[in-house]
């Protein structure tokens, strides 16, 4: 978890937030299956829940609340053996025409190719924010935890508490950030081999089918969050501490690490593909 604090006497007066709600664990009380028919399952008492895909159909579901700031938790352990085409996402997003997102999503590869976890931000309906790499882990072989911590400060994605991401929180210098859009969770497993697995060149193999995530450990302690639109109420962010994080000296270490050992594609280094020039953020 990151430990140095900021605290933003704007923000503590200009924001207000949703009740702080606490869920650990039981699939059943925070997520709802939304897709699938029955391909996606919750199991051992609401410990556990799986996503299937086969031909006919992939599977996905969403959390019960929404969520403006928090720091989610998710154990994943991916789809194994011959992925290639199949892709899990795991994020957070809102409604409408400009929506923010944040992202997780794990496309597969061929056995013994490594997956790739592509990162993304999008903010009033605005993505273009991919970072992608890969892992120092075999993601098939147990759980491992995906975080993504979100304040007003910035948001960090973690891989088993080792930070990978920061996106920062420039607005004044006129980039978007996700300030005031409450966020559902929502994870799937799905088909798009078109354009998962080496650029589309590999297409899925259906032989291998029904291919399975499983979900473990979800933790939203550290969030806040509300099951109602009518339910408004001030966070207290003097006293929930991870509304202020951000990176310690220690963890930009971590971080740099990843990037250098693992990153292979980063949206703030391609010339080619934005000739006009990087987005604002990368250069600050």
């Amino acid at each position: 978890m990151a430990v140095s604090s900021t605290k933003t006497p704007l923000l503590l007066l200009s924001l207000f937030f949703f009740v702080v709600a606490a869920s650990a664990g039981n699939f059943y009380e925070s997520f709802d299956i939304t897709w699938g028919d029955g391909r996606a399952k919750i199991l051992e008492d609401g410990q556990l829940l799986t996503c299937t895909l086969d031909k006919i159909s992939g599977s996905g579901f969403q959390s019960k609340k929404e969520y403006l700031y928090g720091k989610i938790d998710m154990k994943l352990k991916l789809v194994a053996g011959n992925s290639a085409g199949t892709v899990t996402a795991y994020y957070l997003s809102s409604k409408g025409a400009t929506w923010d997102e944040i992202d997780f999503e794990f496309l597969g590869n061929l056995t013994g190719q490594p997956y790739t976890i592509h990162t993304n931000v999008f903010t009033g309906g605005k993505g273009n924010r991919e970072m992608q790499f890969h892992l120092w882990f075999d993601p098939t072989a147990d759980f491992h935890t995906y975080t993504v911590h979100w304040n007003p400060v910035n948001i960090i994605f973690l891989v088993d508490g080792i930070p990978i991401r920061v996106f920062k929180n420039n607005e004044k210098s006129g980039v978007g950030y996700p300030t005031s859009q409450p966020m559902k969770i929502y994870s799937s497993l799905w088909e798009a081999d078109d354009w998962a697995t080496q650029g589309g060149r590999v297409k899925i193999d259906w032989s291998n089918a029904p291919f399975s995530a499983s979900y473990r450990s979800f933790n939203d302690q550290s969030a806040c969050s509300r099951t109602s639109n009518a339910t408004w109420v001030a966070c207290d962010a003097n006293k929930d501490s991870w509304m202020w994080t951000s990176l310690n000296n220690h963890q930009y270490g971590q971080m740099k690490w990843v990037q250098d050992e693992f990153m292979i594609y980063n949206y703030c280094t391609d010339y080619k593909r934005f000739p006009q020039g990087l987005a604002k953020e990368c250069n600050l």
